[in-house]
This record gives structure tokens, sequence and C-alpha cells, in this order.
């Protein structure tokens, strides 16, 4: 973060994303980024929740899905607390879009993180990215998969990262959020992840060993 803050990195990129679309955000309302990847992207990420707490609910009974009962808590904990996290944070902190900053072609100035703010100035929510955590939360799938079949646990990290990038640059085209906004988030759906991971799987969601066959790991996983 320092540095991003020390080589102006936000206002670097951003100043030239505004300018290649001519010194505005044409690309705000732009279908493919608004409605496929800002709206249709949340929604992929709601249903793959759904998924997660179907499959946590199944492995209530003794069933032969019960293994893996601990390891799906842990992924709904760690998908849900980031994202409420970043949704939380985004309420209690004060900070404009790029969009919003005359700059831009706003209306305000630029207010740094926890910066005193002039009177007048809206409460506006733009800070951390929350688009980009219903992606950067499924980072918590690296934790998952080398819980339960570790020789694909870095598909899982590919996943949480490919989502999270995909959905904060689509922010960043439409003057959403600067790349600070993404890297906090990511910063914080990592941080909790791992921290659940700590808590709720054997040696932190690490695999033992490289030869340790998912259904060993699984069994010798303890119940909720």
């Amino acid at each position: 973060m320092a540095v991003v803050h020390w080589l102006a990195l936000d206002f670097r990129l951003a100043d030239a994303l505004y300018g290649l679309q001519g010194g505005e955000w044409v690309l705000k309302d732009h279908v493919l980024l608004q409605d496929w990847l800002h709206r249709g992207g949340r929604t992929l990420s709601q249903w793959m929740g759904g998924g997660v707490i179907l499959a946590l609910l199944a492995s209530l009974p003794s069933t032969p899905m019960r293994p893996w009962r601990r390891p799906l808590l842990f992924l709904f904990l760690a998908v849900a607390g980031s994202t409420l996290v970043v949704s939380t944070l985004k309420h209690l902190v004060s900070m404009e879009c790029p969009w919003d900053l005359a700059r831009y072609g706003g209306e305000w100035p630029y207010v740094g993180l926890l910066k005193w703010r002039p009177g007048g100035m809206p409460d506006t929510a733009c800070f951390p990215a929350g688009h980009a955590s219903a992606g950067y939360a499924w980072l918590a799938l690296y934790f998952f998969l080398a819980a339960t079949l570790p020789r694909l646990r870095w598909l899982g990290l590919a996943t949480g990262l490919g989502l999270g990038l995909v959905f904060g640059i689509t922010q960043q085209l439409r003057g959403a959020h600067f790349l600070s906004h993404d890297l906090w988030t990511l910063m914080l759906c990592w941080t909790i992840s791992t921290l659940l991971a700590s808590w709720l799987l054997p040696q932190g969601g690490q695999p033992r060993h490289r030869s340790t066959a998912p259904t060993f790991t699984l069994e010798t996983l303890p119940d909720a």
C-alpha cells in the first residue's frame, strides 16, 4: 500500500483509464461492464454461495458428506465474513469514487483515507471495493481445497484471484474504484480466510505433504 501511495498509482492508473475514454467515464453504463460483469458477477458469487450453503446443510446429518462438514463451514464463514467486513467498512469509512471527484468530471475534491473531510461533503461508500470482494472472498477456496483435495488448491487460489481481478478491473474501468480500493479488499479477504483456516482447519488449511490422499485428509477432520 505504501508503494501505491508513494508512486501515486491510484491517480496514474485512473488518469490513464479516464484519458483513454476521452475524458469521461463512457464505460460506466456499458452493458458488458454494468450488466454482465457487475450485476452478473454479483449474481454468480451469490449462486456459488448458495451452493456452499446447500452442501453444508447436506453435511449436517450422518451421511457420506459428513467428513466435509468442517471444511464447508470454513468456506461459508470465510466467504460470508469477507463480504460482510468489506460491506461494513464501506458504510463506516467515507471516501469518494473516482467518478465523484472534480479531477474526473465529478463535484468533490479528493480526500485521503481517514483524512479530515470539509463540511458539506456527502458520506460516500466507495472504500474498500465491494464488488471485488465478491471475487476475492473466494480466495477461501485455496484453504478449503488444501484441506480436502490438496492437489487442486492452486486452482482454488486462481479462482479467487481471477474473479477478484475481473470484478476489480471492471469497476476501475467504470470509474467506481481506485487500485488501492481493490488491494485493500484483497488484503482483507486473504487475512480473514487465513485466520479462519487457522481456527477451523487442520494445519491451518495446509496439506500435510504433497502425497497426502484426499480421502485420508477428509477422514481425519474432526467434526464441527
